[in-house]
């Protein structure tokens, strides 16, 4: 489920923390050009200018501005350092393409790097302290009250305080059943009383904020609830328990003047599907650049060491379950691709000796970068399976067919996480589709970076790549 975010970019102290970021990033390329010897200019202001602009749009595009209620320290960290790098990319773009920042020196420019984006986290981790300081003191923040106690208001409420930089001052409960029906423990301080209460004091002016966790068989108090919260300048939010469904990247919408909430979606709408096909089309180019000589030697191995075609392709799903050719450097004597497909084993014997370090350091499978460059893959993601795998498999495992609504990938978190090769029995290949559900749930572009990074350190220590 996507996390609730705060509005705090409408804040004041929201406004604030981006005035702040745009004085760090002017700041910061200020000061390297002056550290490089370099006498600033009018280029300097534009390049100044358009960063703080591309800065602010991949931020806003990204809701890096506002404080999901589950974010981390360490989390809103990585997403600052992420928009400044897309920043950066962008910037080095038009610098390419233009006559933009033609003259800064390369120790001016890698010296904004480093300052701009240690600022930028600096003053995030500032904002944020001075945040939870106020929010504590009950100086700043939305009074907020919750109406059900229950679990799911419970969770809310430990989320609240486990990250106060929300914005989030729970105030207290509300529910209009007895105590021993609440099949939850709360403090007696933190129940207020009944929603007759909760309304009284919202049209007071004591709470901002009304959270309703009431369970959605309970539709006639919701509704009498919020007509008369209606009567009053209290913002109200519904959270549905929709922890009784499995849900794969689910978030609101609107049909028209109907919202409607996904269950089953792919986290790679909008800006992010742009943002993950920039990332892919970048890194794999860098990386056909980089590895071609080594591509070159192991084709000629391939074809000097046996009898066959260079390259093995093979019919695959790929997004939304359509079928793929996925390219592959041939390592066993057939090329199997009709219904029925037998997967790789120990020992076997269709596999050639150069087939076998082919499979054990993945070199097999440089040739997707083509299918990167294509379109019909991503650097990162589920691994596609041989049509007639997908076919068998979705008969026996539940959501298998999920596992599709992103596009496949030369890696992906159940190969890092061990499930790399042979899936022998059905427990491991339930495993390895878990896996692939739990990609696509929490999929963010720092991920992708951690799986690559992973990729590189456990590819030569798994035993089942064969």
């Amino acid at each position: 489920m996507t996390d609730v975010r705060i509005q705090s970019s409408r804040s004041p102290l929201g406004l604030l923390q981006r005035v702040g970021d745009a004085v760090v990033i002017g700041g910061t390329l200020y000061a390297s050009q002056a550290l490089a010897g370099q006498y600033t200019s009018n280029s300097t202001l534009l390049v100044a200018v358009v960063a703080v602009l591309v800065y602010l749009f991949v931020c806003e595009a990204s809701n890096v501005v506002r404080t999901r209620v589950s974010a981390t320290a360490s989390s809103d960290l990585v997403q600052v350092l992420m928009c400044w790098t897309l920043t950066l990319l962008v910037i080095a773009m038009l610098a390419f393409f233009s006559r933009l920042g033609l003259n800064f020196a390369r120790s001016s420019v890698f010296g904004w790097i480093i300052l701009g984006g240690s600022g930028l986290g600096l003053t995030r981790m500032l904002f944020r302290i001075a945040a939870e300081f106020l929010v504590k003191n009950g100086i700043a923040g939305r009074k907020c009250a919750i109406a059900g106690v229950n679990s799911l208001g419970l969770q809310l409420r430990d989320n609240a305080e486990a990250n106060l930089s929300c914005g989030l001052q729970i105030t207290g409960f509300f529910d209009d059943r007895q105590a021993d029906r609440w099949n939850v423990d709360l403090p007696e301080e933190q129940y207020h009383g009944k929603l007759e209460q909760l309304v009284i004091r919202a049209k007071r002016g004591e709470i901002d904020t009304v959270f309703v966790t009431l369970p959605m068989r309970a539709e006639a108090r919701i509704k009498w609830l919020l007509d008369q919260l209606a009567d009053t300048t209290a913002s109200a939010y519904i959270v549905p328990d929709f922890f009784v469904f499995e849900l794969l990247h689910s978030r609101w919408d609107l049909v028209g003047d109907l919202p409607a909430v996904s269950v089953f979606e792919s986290p790679l709408y909008g800006v992010d599907s742009w943002i993950k096909r920039v990332f892919d089309v970048g890194v794999a180019s860098a990386g056909l650049l980089l590895i071609s000589p080594v591509m070159l030697l192991v084709a000629a191995m391939v074809k000097l060491t046996s009898a066959g075609p260079i390259f093995f392709r093979q019919k695959r799903y790929g997004l939304d379950g359509k079928e793929i050719w996925v390219w592959k450097f041939r390592s066993m004597t057939t090329c199997d691709n009709g219904p029925s497909v037998a997967q790789a084993t120990k020992n076997d014997a269709r596999i050639t000796p150069l087939g076998a370090v082919l499979r054990k350091t993945s070199l097999d499978e440089l040739p997707q970068l083509f299918n990167v460059l294509e379109g019909t893959m991503s650097l990162v993601g589920p691994r596609p399976h041989a049509s007639a795998h997908n076919e068998h498999y979705r008969k026996l495992i539940h959501g298998y067919m999920l596992r599709h609504k992103v596009k496949p990938g030369i890696t992906g978190l159940a190969q890092v996480e061990g499930f790399r090769g042979e899936t022998e029995t059905l427990d491991k290949m339930q495993k390895r589709v878990d896996y692939d559900h739990r990609y696509i749930q929490q999929w963010s572009l720092f991920l992708d970076i951690k799986i690559l990074l992973r990729t590189f350190l456990v590819v030569f220590k798994q035993e089942n790549a064969y």
